[in-house]
């Protein structure tokens, strides 16, 4: 077995062995780490030398790179096998421990917002180099802030509350198993293979699939809505009856260092431009020969004729590094890091986690990739994708532990960017048919990554609106059903299963409103992408130097410096333009 076969990752440069007196040490030390910490309380008067700051910084950062290492180590493991007891009661564990070591440095955290005046953080700020914005949104996060024993009342009362709920949500869903009846045979399937059905050349295969999954979710709906009620809740009475930010949306865009327009903007955008993928999906039914396509038709391959190529995993990552090699080397050398350390979990197997996912402990350690892999197309840009996101940590490597993760909008750029790349490779090395095909598949791709996550965020948006008058679950169904139909308009028939859709979303319980992140980065890829084509070798400077910012920088200003203004809409309007000019492509190879 190569490195490049499909496997399991190697933890064990997190935590050799949890069960062991070396674990109990690594947990020790922590423990002092946190203790030493402790003593900077006395010290922090408004007269602070900006070096003991530093120093104190230079503590946090050391502190959170060891914490990380364990509750790295717990929830990679508890995403391998989420029915394993001893995993599951690990991340319990890491996850109450990284609660407990958060409320006792709290302390600093609250100095540093609400207690130290204007003039003397202005004057450590100036001596902070990188950590200056950091530092600044943390001073504008003050007016959100609560009191020390409030904010330790909140973390602890997490453990069990709201992080508790997610798990529970992610423990039953892992948990079903789905039986259909697919080429006339009954077997057991994973989700993970069902949704690789949604893509069959057959009609009734899509249909069984989709309907499989839901019908799943729906059966389970009373349970899964109340956990989403609950998280809902539990959003919005933290985040704007406690702390007092605007909105249930602001919460995440302040978190993302976002002014409220940019996210506006670009959702205002987005919904005007439905008519694009309306337009698609009306020109689709002509390609695949119907007369309306249905919600379970959406990616239907096209020329059914062709047969659907399956990739190799091997066949797969010669395919990703050569075509991030092309850009630059250096990129290429940061995925095939992620080989080299035996960081990649790409097979399917039961009780594993559902999707893909980079995970980054620390900017000292190789990401981890987490995959799914089946074969298909769609698997590889997924490899892509999720390699995107590996550079994208390496090439801020050299940044704190506080800023070397870029914010959620940004953290996009590079996983789109190499879908790109990887799309003009591939389309180089087919047939006239094959090409067809390929530009179908990327637009609808574009669809899921661009349109649907707006929508997505739309019902959010509409969903902590409706939960202050405790809607039934069914309410929140017809809610999502009226935004499908928004979404489509008439491109598309929608059956009454697809109401229970958004149960099936874990973001919506995992990260609210992080959907629009995937829209922002796809659109800015775009963007970007149309400059490198046209300016060739000479921008490839230009988008490491975007990548290496990491979150150093308020996205608004750090995208100005390079000509890009994303708080307009033109801006956003010109991701859509490239959009369609794929479709006219299509059009003509039609």
């Amino acid at each position: 077995m190569t490195k490049y076969s499909l496997g399991k990752w190697d933890l064990t440069e997190l935590v050799k062995d949890p069960k062991s007196q070396a674990f109990t040490r690594q947990l020790d030390v922590i423990e002092k780490k946190v203790k030493n910490f402790e003593k900077n309380k006395k010290l922090l008067k408004p007269a602070l030398s900006s070096q003991k700051f530093l120093d104190i910084i230079r503590d946090i950062e050391i502190l959170i790179e060891k914490i990380s290492l364990v509750e790295g180590y717990a929830s990679l493991s508890y995403a391998s096998d989420t029915q394993s007891d001893y995993a599951t009661s690990l991340l319990t564990r890491m996850t109450k421990l990284g609660s407990e070591i958060e409320n006792r440095t709290l302390f600093f955290d609250l100095w540093w917002k609400k207690e130290l005046d204007q003039k003397n953080a202005t004057r450590l700020i100036k001596k902070s180099g990188q950590l200056s914005e950091y530092l600044k949104h943390k001073r504008l996060l003050a007016k959100y802030s609560l009191s020390e024993k409030e904010e330790k009342i909140i973390n602890t009362l997490d453990v069990t509350g709201s992080t508790a709920l997610v798990k529970l949500y992610d423990k039953i869903t892992n948990a079903f198993e789905y039986v259909a009846k697919i080429d006339g045979k009954s077997k057991k399937y994973t989700r993970e293979e069902l949704s690789g059905f949604v893509r069959s050349p057959k009609s009734k295969t899509r249909e069984t699939a989709y309907k499989t999954i839901l019908s799943m979710f729906q059966k389970n709906s009373g349970v899964l809505g109340e956990i989403y009620q609950n998280l809902t809740l539990n959003w919005r009475d933290e985040g704007i009856q406690i702390r007092g930010f605007p909105s249930p949306i602001s919460i995440r865009n302040i978190g993302n260092n976002l002014d409220d327009p940019t996210v506006n903007s670009l959702l205002r955008v987005c919904k005007k431009n439905a008519s694009v993928f309306q337009k698609y999906f009306t020109q689709k039914a002509k390609m695949i020969r119907v007369k309306k396509i249905r919600r379970y038709d959406i990616y239907a391959p096209i020329g059914s004729k062709i047969k659907e190529k399956t990739y190799s995993f091997p066949t797969a990552v010669k395919l990703v590094f050569e075509s991030l090699e092309e850009l630059s080397s250096k990129l290429s050398d940061h995925a095939k890091s992620v080989f080299n350390a035996k960081h990649v979990d790409s097979q399917i197997r039961p009780g594993k986690r559902d999707g893909a996912f980079c995970h980054t402990i620390t900017p000292k350690i190789t990401p981890y990739v987490h995959l799914n892999y089946n074969g298909k197309l769609k698997d590889v840009f997924t490899l892509a994708h999720e390699l995107g996101h590996a550079i994208h940590s390496q090439a801020a490597s050299n940044k704190s532990i506080l800023v070397s993760e870029a914010p959620l909008p940004l953290a996009e750029t590079a996983s789109t960017f190499s879908e790109l790349l990887l799309f003009d490779r591939i389309s180089k090395k087919v047939s006239l048919d094959e090409r067809q095909k390929i530009l179908a598949d990327k637009i609808e791709d574009s669809y899921a990554s661009i349109m649907r996550q707006a929508f997505f965020t739309m019902f959010e948006i509409s969903s902590h609106d409706k939960i202050v008058d405790t809607p039934t679950v069914d309410d929140l169904s017809e809610t999502y059903m009226k935004n499908l139909k928004e979404q489509f308009g008439n491109s598309i028939s929608i059956s009454n299963d697809f109401m229970w859709e958004w149960i099936c979303i874990p973001h919506f319980y995992h990260t609210p409103f992080y959907c629009y992140a995937y829209s922002f980065g796809n659109l800015l890829a775009f963007s970007l992408y149309q400059r490198y084509k046209k300016e060739g070798d000479e921008f490839v400077p230009t988008y490491v130097k975007i990548l290496a910012s990491g979150g150093s920088k308020k996205p608004e200003s750090l995208l100005k410096e390079y000509g890009i203004d994303i708080t307009s809409e033109r801006f956003w309007q010109d991701g859509f333009d490239y959009i369609k000019k794929q479709v006219q492509d299509l059009r003509k190879l039609n």
